[in-house]
């Protein structure tokens, strides 16, 4: 009986988060990434100094040298939950374990890591969202083109999927970012251009079946062109799909920018992530646990609840056919 509750513990657990759990974990980490200035920063949110209102951390307007001034004169002010920014340094406790000064400790040059953590969100949603954009744009070109025309068409476009397909997508990236160097535009247009082949694969063979519908012959017969056709009566119906692979696509370019960071590839080392920050805790990898904790938990988390809401609406998908 120990052993049956064991593996039915452990079935719930490698199944993901539940779809309530996982949209949870995903509109967190959003709102991380949204209202980073106003989460973890060292610049007050807003400032109310001789009948005036000031906005440092919305305004890089406002210099320092101003937000000083009006300190002196006992401006009433506002600060983030977390007053410390990625750029900002405390001497007085380097490499500090979690505390109420510092709720997840400080890294080896006195950095708040919950500000480096919050602030790596953005970059990794950022990346995730853009690179899954352009990888579901080309897929969606490809795909359509490649199922709708047949033939030729679709010979030469299975053939050009073949090809990006038969070198490993990592190694691919590193191969892009070699040429045109390490930087968050350049990561998020290699991995879209490494990660459309699955998209216009399922567009492909949804479009395939679908050409061949009675309400695709009524299009034509109507005096449809090719391209209204495909835009509007194509592409939507392979929408589930789309969204299944987006959605793992999602929490593969979160660990890529992760794992590209890690490897030096990635952001600049004064942009704070994910894959930066455990870089770094391998220096300090035995006393410093909390260093690896934070961003390891928050790749795992963003990872897991994309993929358990692919999942589930693959599951729901097969269950309505």
């Amino acid at each position: 009986m120990r052993h049956s509750s064991l593996k039915k513990k452990s079935a719930v657990i490698f199944q993901g988060f539940s779809p309530r759990a996982a949209i949870f974990a995903i509109a967190f980490l959003a709102a991380l990434a949204m209202f980073a200035p106003i989460i973890a920063g060292d610049r007050p949110i807003a400032m109310y100094c001789d009948g005036e209102v000031f906005f440092p951390a919305f305004s890089d307007s406002i210099s320092d040298e101003k937000i000083d001034e009006l300190k002196s004169k006992r401006a009433w002010l506002v600060m983030p939950p977390i007053p410390y920014s990625p750029s900002s340094f405390d001497f007085e406790a380097v490499l500090s374990p979690p505390s109420k000064r510092h709720i997840l400790g400080t890294d080896g040059d006195g950095v708040d890591v919950a500000s480096k953590l919050v602030w790596g969100a953005r970059v990794s949603m950022s990346v995730g969202i853009v690179a899954v954009g352009i990888a579901i744009a080309l897929g969606c070109i490809f795909g359509a083109i490649a199922g709708y025309f047949g033939g030729i068409v679709d010979w030469a476009v299975s053939r050009l999927i073949e090809a990006v397909m038969c070198f490993p997508a990592f190694f691919l990236i590193l191969t892009i970012l070699a040429f045109v160097g390490p930087s968050i535009y350049n990561i998020m247009i290699a991995v879209g251009l490494t990660g459309w082949t699955q998209v216009a694969r399922l567009v492909r063979a949804e479009g395939m079946r679908i050409r061949e519908l009675p309400f695709i012959d009524a299009a034509r017969a109507s005096g449809a062109s090719d391209l209204r056709i495909m835009l509007r009566h194509l592409l939507p119906h392979t929408l589930r799909p789309v969204i299944v692979s987006a959605s793992f696509a999602m929490g593969g370019a979160i660990l890529a920018e992760a794992a590209l960071s890690f490897l030096g590839f990635g952001v600049p080392p004064s942009v704070a992530s994910w894959g930066s920050m455990l870089s770094d805790a391998q220096r300090y990898s035995g006393f410093g646990w909390w260093l690896t904790l934070a961003p390891g938990s928050a790749i795992f988390i963003a990872v897991m609840a994309y993929h358990s809401i692919g999942e589930r609406i693959s599951e729901s998908g097969g269950r309505d056919a």
